[in-house]
């Protein structure tokens, strides 16, 4: 049953952002709008904006953004469907339901898989005390270093060997099995034959931020493979969107200062004993943009632990790749290398939590890490460096940081200035642009139109159709059609708007010109709005003019409409 997007916009409307954060993070007027240390990374002065006009909040620091809902969600750590409970439960309201297709069909479907997670999850917790076999995993333990403390705080367990230790317990429920199914706890062979996913394994819980069974590690106890066996994606666990270890850093450090991020449980786990319980790994796969994002947010500064080989820098390059272009200038991002052959949990056994914490002294920034890698790859070649660099510090969004970068780069090939390193980031930018009209300055005409319909959604009311913009061709034109249809027929505010797009491609673009400064005065809005649409309207004019000029020959309405054309274009020049 999906929640009705009407509902949903009147909530975000019936919520006044302000009044809701300041109950849980005071807030102080700055300005027209209102400010707070961020409560979701730790900063000694205020970068966190609320604004009561747009009703959705961006810190300029971690770059937590969004509306009532997102707030809720990451402050509370709930998600949508729970989110949108407790908003309306604020206001007394009822949360209706209606046959849909959205995201989350059956929440009645979720709530009984993360009953089933957290009941497999206490299941083998009981093994690890009770299970004949559970002296082998008691040595084990002992072997690896690791307290009743830390096995208690990370709720680890252990899966008995079999093929239906936890199948069993639901044999007479084929409810219970089916879901068990969905959750990725057990298997079905062609046959149709179930059996147990995890047998024989040390099993690490993966909870999400509520601290909910999302899925598990096992480790195995001997010799076979795989080492280690995770959960599959579900609909209640995307391993893309998780952190392992997370959870049980929040109930130690509500506000770190710093997370390491790691490959392994085992390394998650092994640091904690040790005194290093900030640790956090990454599921299995390469970090993703929802990873770092969620790191960004953690701490104030990340760490990125590697080993030393040539997977080790491989990965970490991958990681630069994904977290160049959410980065700011206060993102304190750092690549740590250890020793070929050794892993964290190996090296702080040997070294100890003093030593070990004393490498992150040696860690190398983002700047330092790229160019001392694009120089290993181009040696002498400096002009393929300074080329492939400016690729890398293209995909940087921050202009400030961007900048930096640049003016390190420069340094870095000893150069006076960045003048020439700028105009060669220019280059694609000047060779794709025409005239806009007196709109040169703050972006091009089609990103301004876009920023001013998100922050002020009033200047789309009652707008005429803009037929020539479906058939326009420029990249991400496909965008504004879509922002003049909902803003026409519907009056809402930039939250609602936002709202919208919460599921979409356009997400991430939306919330980056949310907070735009386009450096237009109130008194000038809609004048510059209506300048954007004639601007990208004769785009399309001569768009459509160079198609029909190059053409052999013409039907009759073709050669009509060429004639028109004609008499436009000479009134644009």
């Amino acid at each position: 049953m999906a929640i009705p997007r009407d509902f949903i916009n009147e909530l975000i409307a019936r919520t006044d952002i302000v009044e809701l954060i300041d109950r849980k993070v005071p807030l102080k007027k700055a300005g027209k709008n209102y400010s707070a240390c961020c409560p979701f990374h730790s900063e000694k002065s205020p970068s966190f904006t609320v604004s009561r006009d747009k009703q959705f909040y961006h810190c300029f620091g971690c770059g937590a953004h969004g509306n009532a809902i997102d707030f809720v969600m990451e402050y509370d750590r709930l998600d949508f469907v729970d989110a949108i409970e407790d908003l309306a439960g604020q206001l007394g309201l009822e949360v209706p339901r209606e046959q849909g297709t959205g995201k989350r069909q059956d929440d009645g479907l979720s709530r009984d898989l993360y009953q089933l997670m957290e009941e497999a999850s206490r299941f083998f917790q009981t093994q690890l005390r009770q299970h004949q076999d559970k002296q082998k995993v008691i040595d084990y333990l002992a072997y690896r270093g690791l307290s009743d403390d830390i096995v208690e705080h990370f709720g680890i367990g252990f899966a008995p060997d079999g093929w239906d230790g936890l199948l069993s317990r639901y044999q007479h429920s084929q409810d219970a099995q089916d879901k068990l199914l969905t959750a990725g706890m057990l298997i079905s062979n062609d046959s149709g034959k179930r059996y147990d996913r995890f047998r024989d394994r040390l099993m690490f819980p993966i909870r999400d931020r509520r601290g909910r069974v999302i899925g598990f590690g096992g480790r195995v106890l001997g010799d076979g493979t795989p080492k280690y066996l995770n959960s599959p994606e579900t609909p209640i666990f995307h391993k893309g969107n998780e952190l392992y270890g997370l959870y049980e850093l929040k109930q130690r450090h509500r506000d770190p200062d710093k997370v390491l991020i790691v490959e392994g449980y085992m390394d998650v786990v092994a640091l904690a004993q040790y005194g290093v319980d900030y640790a956090v790994a990454s599921l299995g796969t390469s970090t993703t943009t929802e990873q770092f994002q969620l790191l960004l947010r953690t701490a104030k500064e990340v760490i990125c632990c590697y080993d030393g080989d040539k997977a080790g820098k491989n990965a970490a390059w991958r990681a630069l790749d994904t977290a160049l272009p959410i980065l700011n200038p206060n993102s304190q991002v750092r690549f740590m290398f250890l020793p070929e052959g050794e892993d964290p949990d190996s090296l702080i056994r040997k070294i100890g939590k003093n030593e070990f914490e004393s490498r992150y002294e040696k860690s190398s920034t983002i700047e330092a890490f790229l160019f001392d890698n694009l120089a290993l790859m181009h040696g002498t070649n400096e002009a393929a460096m300074t080329k492939d660099a400016i690729s890398y510090i293209e995909k940087v969004q921050d202009s400030v940081l961007q900048g930096i970068l640049l003016k390190n780069l420069a340094y870095k090939m000893k150069k006076n200035n960045i003048i020439e390193l700028r105009r060669d980031i220019n280059i694609n930018v000047v060779k794709h642009e025409t005239k806009n009209n007196g709109l040169k300055g703050r972006g091009t005409p089609l990103r301004l139109a876009i920023a001013l319909l998100v922050q002020h959604p009033e200047l789309g009311v009652g707008l005429s159709p803009q037929p020539a913009l479906n058939h326009l061709q420029m990249p991400g034109i496909d965008l504004l059609p879509l922002l003049l249809e909902l803003t026409r027929e519907h009056r809402l505010n930039s939250a609602q708007l936002l709202e919208q797009f919460r599921d979409s491609p356009h997400s991430g673009t939306l919330h980056k010109l949310a907070q735009w400064d386009h450096q237009v005065a109130d008194e000038n809005l809609l004048e510059k709005f209506k300048q954007t649409l004639v601007w990208l309207n004769n785009q399309y004019i001569e768009q459509r003019y160079q198609e029909l000029s190059l053409k052999q020959t013409h039907t009759k309405e073709e050669k009509i409409q060429l004639q028109k054309l004609i008499s436009v274009m000479k009134g644009l020049n």
